[in-house]
């Protein structure tokens, strides 16, 4: 007997299996913070060591998207996106399988960036089923959710599961398998734009050298990431002995802070954005510095509320600064352009993940609160600048 309509099973939202891939890569990249706190507290690896390793994403990152973009084109967008998932598996169980050597996790951060440097195309995949307006959303929302709970899942696993450093490690492998058999049905999508980041043609060229993103695009790049990794991964540490025995679960919740804050005031710097102004720029900017003067104060008075405070600025600073630089890219580039203009902008915000190896290298010269701080005197450097400019070379 047939199902009645009233009784038959919905179908699956074809959206929903890129979203699943998309939230998959975006815990394998940031589950790794948690679980540099079991390092640090339990095999005593030097804060140093750590931050090398946080960093080494970076590497595997950058040609993941260079890459990326031209291997979609010629072999499609889903079948780049399930290699990338199967890389992303692979990266976590390789840590496990090596016994979390130092040598073993900078492999699996290489790894973990290539994957996420090809999953970017499944935001392609997650528009091309639906609305286009409505795909990018949920595009956003997929991969904010994936990188905050994925750091706060692996936090609750490592503090209170055994093996801290190999079972949040196997939990991803599996997720980023199921989501590589979701990806059979999702939409396929060739050709277009993809490989633009390698074809610099005359319109990127001149989008790069106009005045207005030199001045007030590339100063507030680096500001992206950069507040996001001091909040998550600079300065919990510094307050670990202020909560005994839940260094893990605590570095997971202020990530989880941190990152969610992030995905909502993203919508808010289209608010704020302007045609003639850089306003969402500047507020953004604003919001970085407040957070990074709130976290110094914090690693003065070793005060895990003043981290989430200042978790909770740095988060909004990262939202603001990245939801407006993709806007000022978008007014500069016309459609044919921006691929290319957008993987620069990318570049620029991703040398913000160099901030957390920057300070432990530094540590020995100046202690943190005096770091941060010097940090937010070039933030205010930087924003006399953007706002110097704002007003100036409309697009």
């Amino acid at each position: 007997m047939e199902a009645s309509p009233a009784t038959a099973t919905p179908a699956v939202p074809r959206w929903l299996p890129a979203g699943a891939a998309l939230a998959a890569a975006g815990w394998g990249a940031n589950q790794f913070t948690p679980l540099a706190a079991v390092h640090r507290t339990q095999e005593q690896w030097h804060p140093v060591l750590v931050a090398v390793l946080f960093t080494a994403y970076l590497p595997g990152l950058l040609p993941g998207l260079l890459l990326g973009g031209p291997a979609a084109d010629r072999f499609g967008r889903r079948r780049v996106v399930r290699a990338a998932l199967l890389l992303s598996a692979a990266a976590s169980a390789l840590p496990t399988a090596a016994a979390s050597s130092p040598a073993a996790v900078c492999a699996g951060r290489l790894a973990t960036g290539v994957a996420a440097g090809f999953a970017l195309w499944l935001r392609e995949l997650c528009a091309a089923a639906g609305r286009s307006g409505a795909g990018e959303r949920r595009a956003a929302c997929a991969t904010g959710a994936g990188l905050a709970g994925g750091a706060l899942a692996a936090g609750m696993l490592a503090e209170w599961l055994p093996a801290p450093t190999v079972l949040p490690c196997l939990v991803h492998a599996a997720l980023a398998l199921l989501a590589l058999a979701a990806t059979t049905c999702a939409p396929e999508t060739t050709g277009g734009t993809a490989g633009a980041p390698l074809r610099l043609g005359g319109w990127c060229r001149r989008t790069v050298g106009h005045p207005r993103f030199v001045w007030v695009v590339l100063p507030a790049s680096p500001a992206v990431f950069g507040a996001a990794t001091v909040a998550y991964v600079v300065l919990p540490p510094l307050v670990a002995d202020e909560v005994p025995g839940y260094a893990p679960l605590f570095s997971g919740v202020v990530a989880a802070l941190t990152l969610s804050v992030g995905v909502v005031a993203q919508p808010l710097a289209v608010r704020l954005h302007h045609a003639r102004t850089a306003r969402a720029t500047l507020a953004g900017m604003v919001t970085v510095i407040g957070g990074l003067l709130v976290g110094a104060l914090a690693a003065y008075g070793d005060s895990v509320a003043l981290v989430l405070v200042a978790a909770v600025l740095l988060g909004a600073g990262y939202g603001l600064t990245l939801g407006s630089g993709l806007l000022e890219i978008a007014r500069l580039a016309p459609p044919s352009a921006l691929p290319s203009t957008a993987f620069l902008h990318q570049g620029a915000a991703y040398s913000g993940f160099l901030t957390p190896l920057l300070l432990a290298v530094t540590a020995g010269a100046a202690p943190y609160p005096a770091l941060l701080t010097g940090m937010a005197v070039v933030g205010l450097l930087c924003l006399w600048v953007t706002a110097r400019f704002s007003r100036g070379n409309p697009p």
